[in-house]
């Protein structure tokens, strides 16, 4: 495989234009439970599901315990709230690099299901409702930080990075890390040093689980002018990033144990859990100049990626009540 690939990543499109239009509204054959299943969609619950386990742990860690039935649900909907606007005003800004993709292109901005203005009612409504919620029954602190959490990844990577950067999701992917800061102002009104250690894990892990999928669908990137990292740069190259990312996230997530004063059981499983996920970047390395064993390589390490984050985070949310 060559070393640079820049030569497939701005192939032609006829007609620009033609591809940012809006679809049309859904016919009169689409049912009530096709639209709210593309209402749902618009969300990208999927993703979410990844939020809300990062979420809820930090609670039982802020709290040291358990922090209460009503204030984890409570969380957990202006969470989804707030993640789910953010989602929706992504579709609406990128429908036009989703009809290019086929991972993408059944989304329901795509397939006319929900226009364009009934996208954005719904954002704006999610959004304002998130917001609100966690004003008036958790606290304030949340609320803006939810807020903060929706412009950055409207406004800082889908806007302004998405299409410009082949970092677009380092430093995007920023915004996928805030629901640890809301969750821990969730229970105490701040934010504080162990706070941000759990937003350090999920920022270096972002690469580690994003890029392997990139190297998966690289052509549906290449075909729709998105220069993330695998389109512009060799499997090597991005295997070699992956690892130290990976490297980075695992001695974060140890991190932890002094700044947030974790037992032995979490070090422990997060050590192992860590060691585990960095032999599968080790593998991929050697992997990456093979294209069928690459791309294998890749997705077990996208898979190991959730893996990884769920067994950290499940650590973390049964700590506190482990003895010292």
């Amino acid at each position: 495989m060559p070393e640079r690939q820049t030569q497939e990543v701005a192939p032609h499109v006829s007609d620009r234009s033609t591809l940012r239009s809006s679809p049309g509204p859904a016919g009169p054959g689409t049912s009530r439970a096709d639209l709210v299943r593309a209402y749902v969609a618009l969300t990208k619950p999927r993703i979410i599901e990844l939020l809300l386990i990062t979420t809820v742990p930090t609670l039982f860690l802020a709290a040291d315990g358990w922090p209460g039935l009503w204030l984890t649900v409570a969380t957990v909907i202006g969470g989804y709230a707030a993640a789910g606007s953010a989602n929706t005003w992504n579709m609406i800004l990128d429908r036009d690099i989703d009809r290019l993709m086929n991972r993408t292109k059944q989304r329901p901005l795509v397939t006319g299901v929900v226009s364009v203005r009934q996208a954005a009612v719904f954002a704006v409504v999610l959004g304002v409702f998130a917001v609100l919620w966690f004003g008036l029954l958790v606290n304030w602190a949340s609320a803006w930080l939810a807020l903060a959490a929706i412009v950055m990844y409207v406004v800082g990577y889908t806007m302004l990075l998405k299409r410009r950067t082949t970092q677009n999701i380092v430093w995007g992917g920023a915004a996928g890390c805030m629901p640890v800061l809301i969750g821990w102002s969730a229970v105490t009104g701040t934010v504080s040093w162990a706070a941000l250690v759990l937003f350090g894990i999920i920022f270096f892990w972002t690469p580690p689980h994003y890029w392997p999928l990139s190297m998966r669908f690289r052509k549906d990137y290449a075909r729709a002018e998105v220069p993330m990292l695998p389109v512009v740069a060799s499997n090597a190259t991005v295997a070699a990033q992956i690892l130290a990312y990976g490297a980075a996230m695992v001695a974060c997530s140890l991190l932890l144990v002094p700044v947030a004063g974790m037992t032995w059981v979490y070090a422990v499983v997060t050590g192992v859990a860590g060691a585990w996920f960095i032999a599968g970047c080790v593998r991929l390395l050697a992997r990456a100049r093979q294209p069928e064993r690459g791309k294998l390589a890749a997705m077990k390490v996208f898979h190991a990626s959730i893996t990884y984050l769920t067994i950290v985070f499940v650590a973390v949310a049964v700590d506190p009540f482990l003895p010292l």
